[in-house]
């Protein structure tokens, strides 16, 4: 099985509607039992335990994508350096941040989330957080672009 986190700050608003969105793809696929997702945050303590934002939960239901509230933030671990095939980070902060927690000679590969989509030319995932839901829509068409190039990379994976 090829494991897979995404991970943003808090682990409520990116990498749980990443995870949404590549859950929904890799279902549709029939590859949800080759493929293990999670999600987590560089900075999740700030909210450990907590469901996704309620924005994200609208824009997933509205686009289609599975019921996410029952999701709970984390805060990435060391283990999971080992326990993963892949670490995604939705921006270069959060990549910096995976970077000084990566311990030495760790199974992991860490990427940056946008870099699955070089046709968008931007390399990180915009924080909606602050902003209003047409922030959190853009996140969304973002993410599926990169789920996309993400699925094509784990196909190649599972050959």
């Amino acid at each position: 099985m090829y494991k897979i986190l995404l991970v943003c700050m808090g682990n409520i608003c990116r990498s749980p509607l990443a995870q949404a969105v590549l859950q929904h793809r890799l279902s549709a696929q029939g590859l949800l039992d080759q493929i293990l997702l999670d999600s987590a945050g560089t900075h999740g303590q700030f909210h450990a335990g907590e469901a996704p934002d309620p924005r994200v939960q609208t824009v997933a239901l509205r686009s289609g994508y599975r019921q996410i509230s029952q999701l709970r933030a984390r805060v990435v671990e060391l283990a999971d350096f080992d326990k993963f095939d892949l670490i995604v980070a939705m921006d270069r902060q959060n990549l910096a941040h995976l970077k000084t927690m990566r311990p030495d000679n760790c199974r992991a590969e860490l990427r940056l989330f946008l870099s699955f989509a070089p046709a968008l030319a931007i390399e990180e995932l915009p924080d909606p957080y602050y902003g209003d839901i047409a922030g959190f829509e853009r996140t969304l068409q973002l993410c599926e672009a990169a789920v996309a190039g993400l699925l094509l990379a784990c196909s190649n994976k599972l050959r």
